[in-house]
């Protein structure tokens, strides 16, 4: 009985958990974030291929996307936990940044492709990253420039920029040829009604892992389908197919138990024309961490962030990237899926997130768990998705209505996400600015949206 007094609710940041309760709240977040760890790298190394041939990339692609999954949970470790001052000890999950994937591409067809251009990228993300740490360390004096409507409006941003990365899940992937298909939209329909039915129709410990068990609802939907329904189709040019929703078990048969990951894979390159601009997105990036730890403490604690929450945080971002690319992974920064999924359940107990980097740093060891999860169908992952992305819009709501919405707290917010935003989503508008500038703006709403908030809250002045 003593024993049980120990430990703490799944709703209080530190404490221990029984691990029948930590366990399966920490897989959610893996589960959450897996595919969109990966893709990045995968997008990149495609890209250096294409430019110059990247035979060399293709021999260790095994290699880095272990790496990815070993480093996102050692790094998300040190950010519940802390060393010295880096980490901000807050219920955010780390992973590899889609946000550099536009500036990375710039620098690919700089550098001409090839495994050389990889290495400029991992040069300069480990130059970025120390600039990153080093913003960190100054961002005290700067929480003035991010009061709730700043951070409130950033969070928004993100929100609003995830949501239709979860329809697109849903529909089953528009990289897909069978995308928005009826059994797809009727798998990410099922998933979400069964995360809806246990969130608020049961207690305990299956409404705190609704998430976890949709998913696993979704998997086993889509076996049972691939049971009674053909796996393959034609398209309108009549070309065969496979379907998006049939889970490949070959794929984690022929999965090995146990390999070293590799350090330095990629031999790293200094060239001042990738650091520049990897330097000028870190600036976004921490930027976009100030949202994402803004909102994850709004929505799963009810209370702002402190500055030393918010400098850790960003500091761990900086570390973290330089010490991804060491193993030749692109930066590790805030992933804001999971800060849906902390905004959702409000689990932010950190024993049940460091379980689920455990369980990361276990499939950077052992390629059949990573390859049990990365045949997960995106329309599971949509239906769950759907939900997460969306609560990060709430939490933004709740940052914003923090203080009474004046007219400059309106206009400020109304600006941001109309110019910025709107900017931000349609790249067309911005194409005859500087490449170096379309870059930034265009390839997210984030960006646009916090510059002109952080801008806005400057200039006018307070009523």
């Amino acid at each position: 009985m003593k024993k049980d007094q120990q430990y703490v609710t799944p709703y209080d940041f530190k404490g221990k958990l029984p691990l029948r309760q930590a366990i399966p709240l920490g897989l959610q977040h893996v589960l959450a974030m897996f595919v969109g760890n990966l893709t990045p790298i995968l997008v990149i190394m495609g890209a250096c291929t294409a430019v110059g041939g990247g035979e060399e990339l293709a021999a260790i692609q095994v290699s880095l996307l272990q790496n990815a999954m070993l480093v996102a949970g050692i790094v998300t470790l040190v950010q519940l936990f802390s060393i010295g001052p880096i980490g901000g000890q807050v219920p955010i999950i780390m992973g590899t940044s889609s946000g550099f994937i536009g500036v990375f591409n710039s620098v690919v067809g700089v550098m001409g492709g090839g495994v050389v251009a990889y290495g400029a990228i991992m040069g300069a993300s480990m130059i970025g990253g120390i600039f990153e740490t080093v913003l960190g360390a100054f961002l005290k004096p700067l929480r003035k420039y991010f009061p709730a409507v700043v951070t409130g409006t950033v969070v928004l941003a993100i929100g609003l920029s995830l949501i239709n990365v979860g329809v697109n899940s849903f529909a089953g992937g528009n990289n897909n040829a069978d995308f928005g298909s009826l059994e797809n939209l009727l798998i990410g329909f099922a998933v979400l009604v069964i995360i809806l039915a246990l969130k608020h129709g049961t207690k305990g410990m299956t409404s705190s892992s609704c998430i976890l068990i949709g998913i696993i609802c979704g998997y086993v939907i889509c076996a049972i389908m691939g049971a009674v329904l053909p796996h393959t189709a034609l398209n309108a040019e009549g070309v065969e197919y496979t379907k998006a929703w049939v889970l490949n078990w070959d794929k984690v048969a022929s999965a090995s138990w146990v390999a070293i990951p590799k350090f330095m894979p990629v031999k790293p390159v200094f060239d001042i024309r990738a650091i520049i601009p990897v330097c000028i997105m870190f600036i976004v990036t921490a930027v976009e961490t100030v949202g994402d730890i803004s909102g994850c403490i709004e929505g799963g604690m009810g209370r702002e962030a402190s500055d030393q929450e918010l400098a850790g945080g960003v500091m761990c971002d900086g570390v973290g990237s330089s010490f991804a690319a060491l193993f030749g992974v692109l930066p590790n920064t805030s992933f804001s899926q999971n800060v849906g999924l902390v905004t959702m359940t409000k689990i932010v107990n950190r024993t049940a997130l460091g379980c689920g980097a455990i369980f990361l740093i276990l499939c950077g060891l052992c390629p059949k768990l990573s390859a049990l999860i990365s045949i997960m169908p995106q329309s599971v992952l949509g239906g769950a998705a759907i939900i997460m992305f969306s609560s990060i819009v709430m939490s933004g709501i709740q940052l914003v209505t923090k203080e009474p919405l004046s007219a400059r707290n309106i206009t400020i917010v109304s600006v941001a996400l109309g110019l910025g935003f709107g900017l931000g989503a349609n790249s067309a508008a911005i194409a005859g600015l500087p490449a170096s500038v379309a870059l930034i703006f265009g390839g997210s709403g984030i960006v646009p949206a916090a510059l002109v908030a952080i801008v806005l809250n400057i200039i006018l002045k307070e009523e």
